[in-house]
């Protein structure tokens, strides 16, 4: 599966994961979402994350939300 990475802009450190390429099953109180990127069927998530773990959130709610660490 594609899995299509999404930032928000009501929250600017806040990602998504999900596998619709439109984000339109992300959450709607994070809107506006921006698509910036996709993970390939053989690529790894950034950030060391779980591809096992994005991939059964997706299956079980359409996303999955992770946050970046702030800039300080």
């Amino acid at each position: 599966m594609n899995i299509f990475i999404f930032k928000s802009e009501a929250n600017r450190e806040l990602r998504a994961f999900s596998d619709d390429q439109g984000g339109h099953k992300l959450p709607k109180q994070f809107r506006p979402w921006h698509a910036v990127g996709v993970i390939k069927p053989d690529g790894a998530p950034p950030n060391n994350l779980s591809r096992d773990v994005i991939e059964k959130s997706i299956a079980a709610s359409g996303f999955q939300l992770y946050k970046m660490k702030a800039d300080k």
